[in-house]
């Protein structure tokens, strides 16, 4: 397994000369969710359950193939394909409804063991060693913030989702709140931690080359649980990698 002992230390899954030189503890340690604490992508299965518990969505889900395929032919833009599934899905449903599915998902995923136990055990050693634990995903914060707070993290960045109507009746619009939390908008995220914690250095942990340009930024990174071209391009970077398959 490769892990994270305290900042202070200099373990062998995180070889200096891989970012910069080794921090002292405590340090800021940020978090992918999607693939690095979890094994695999939660914002489908969020939808598909929410969908499924719905039948008078389902005429309307001939739309998501569509969105996809607008995607790929036409525009390339995530947050917009990451937009329009959302509105297809829940779009209009009232705060109550769509918060009472969240809380059962994130229950859901806790009692499925969907979290890496390698993953978590990293967590606890950077939580055990004083660290300040934050959570950056590009996943919404529909149900990401729920992780957060069950993971015990103490900040959580995530895409924003907006809603409409007034507070105690809202419904949600489906657009985006903040840019799409992925590739360079992590980079500006992580530029607002270091303001945030102004000196203390920075270990960043996430799965796929979309990670690499804030985790290039980072005092020390790992990439984890990559496919083989995520790896060659961390590489290309002089990150290291490892895997958290148990």
């Amino acid at each position: 397994m490769e892990s994270a002992p305290p900042c202070s230390a200099a373990p062998p899954s995180l070889p200096q000369g891989g970012s910069r030189s080794a921090p002292a503890s405590p340090c800021v340690a940020l978090f992918d969710l999607d693939g690095t604490l979890t094994w695999r992508d939660t914002l489908f299965p969020f939808l598909l359950g929410y969908a499924l518990r719905r039948p008078a969505r389902w005429l309307c889900l001939w739309r998501v193939p569509l969105a996809f395929l607008q995607f790929l032919a036409a525009h390339h833009d995530r947050g917009k394909l990451k937009s329009q599934v959302i509105r297809i899905v829940m779009g209009g449903d009232a705060r109550a409804a769509i918060d009472a599915w969240a809380d059962a998902f994130v229950g859901n995923l806790q009692r499925r063991r969907v979290f890496r136990p390698a993953a978590l055990a990293v967590l606890e050693s950077h939580r055990a060693a004083g660290d300040r634990l934050v959570l950056l995903s590009a996943s919404p914060d529909l149900y990401v913030p729920r992780l957060g707070q069950l993971l015990g993290f103490e900040r959580t960045l995530c895409t924003e989702i907006e809603w409409q109507g007034p507070a105690g009746a809202e419904r949600l619009d489906g657009a985006l709140k903040t840019a799409n939390r992925r590739g360079e908008e992590k980079s500006r995220c992580l530029d607002e931690l270091r303001l945030r914690y102004p000196g203390l250095p920075i270990v960043a942990y996430g799965n796929s080359a979309s990670d690499l340009p804030h985790m290039k930024l980072a005092d020390r990174a790992l990439l984890v649980n990559a496919d083989a071209g995520a790896r060659r391009a961390a590489a290309e970077l002089h990150l290291p990698v490892g895997d958290w398959r148990d």
